[in-house]
């Protein structure tokens, strides 16, 4: 019998990546690290970022006696390159920061810094670029809506030392993650209230679902290594842990729903959205086995699809 010929992975690929992602298979060569130090193999964080944005501005919009505006679009759009390059910098910060650590975790000693493939000081000058033109796209927004953006890079710089002082790392990305359901909001609204606080509570309470799944990936590798994170911290008790999230995140969406919208359609189509959201987050739960690190990084990818059903019914929302 003649054996099976395997293709080979391609050059520099990270253990984690979307096999057959354009990155690997499509992008210049000399291109490749610092799209991987973007993570634009793995687009599932671009989602987790960008989606709380839709969140936030399809509520703003729902609520607003004068209905949506054209200016939305723009926020959407906008929203949706920023969080393609904030992302990206974001990450790029993280790996300059956590490489000594990357090189320890089986997972993530593939990344470009700790396998050579780029320098820390390159990888800086990267991030550096793709903040800048994240800032020309926030520049097009509201004065409001500037100051929330610029405020928001403290969080993204705190995020990745968190693991090293606290059990809940979580928490930090969480903050980082779901501010853009507050700029969006302030972007179409000019102002805070508290539907979009609500809607930033809720996206936190998601995110240490999702990232705690994520992060029983490395579980045993951190434990070598004395990085701290919920998935150990919860250990076994992860499950009653994760369903008390999704409950919270949950609760505090429909609270945020309840108190924008008045009573008639619209409302009942929005918390329909938040239904729909707590349904993939319980068939999660139902699947998860926190011991297999596979079933961890498809769970952890599917909060792309959870996160999407509100956005959409808030969406359609706006024509009722």
């Amino acid at each position: 019998m003649t054996p099976t010929r395997q293709t080979p992975e391609p050059r520099g690929q990270v253990a984690d990546a979307v096999r057959g992602n354009w990155v690997d298979t499509l992008a210049p060569a000399k291109l490749r690290p610092y799209l991987r130090l973007s993570r634009a193999d793995r687009p599932i964080g671009t989602w987790l970022l960008l989606l709380p944005c839709w969140w936030g501005v399809g509520l703003a919009a729902a609520s607003d006696p004068a209905g949506p505006r054209w200016f939305d679009l723009w926020i959407v759009l906008g929203c949706a390159i920023g969080a393609v390059l904030m992302r990206g910098a974001g990450c790029t910060w993280n790996d300059i920061t956590d490489r000594d650590f990357d090189a320890q975790v089986a997972r993530t000693r593939s990344r470009p810094i700790p396998s050579g493939q780029v320098s820390a000081r390159q990888a800086a000058g990267w991030m550096i670029g793709q903040a800048l033109v994240a800032f020309v796209i926030l520049l097009t927004f509201n004065s409001a809506a500037i100051a929330m953006g610029v405020g928001s890079l403290a969080l993204v710089a705190i995020y990745p030392f968190a693991k090293r002082f606290t059990w809940w790392p979580q928490v930090f990305l969480g903050l980082a993650f779901n501010w853009g359901a507050l700029l969006a909001w302030v972007a179409h609204d000019g102002r805070l209230g508290w539907p979009p606080v609500l809607l930033y509570l809720s996206g936190i309470a998601w995110t240490l679902f999702y990232d705690t799944i994520y992060a029983h990936q490395d579980k045993e590798d951190d434990a070598l290594i004395g990085v701290k994170s919920t998935a150990r911290l919860f250990a076994e008790r992860t499950p009653q842990w994760l369903a008390g999230f999704g409950a919270l995140s949950v609760v505090l969406m429909a609270a945020a729903v309840m108190l924008a919208l008045p009573p008639g359609t619209a409302r009942l189509v929005a918390l329909a959205g938040v239904a729909g959201f707590g349904l993939h987050l319980a068939w999660q739960l139902l699947r998860l086995r926190q011991d297999d690190p596979d079933t961890c990084l498809r769970l952890f990818r599917a909060n792309r699809d959870a996160g999407l059903l509100p956005a959409l019914f808030l969406a359609a929302s706006l024509f009722l």
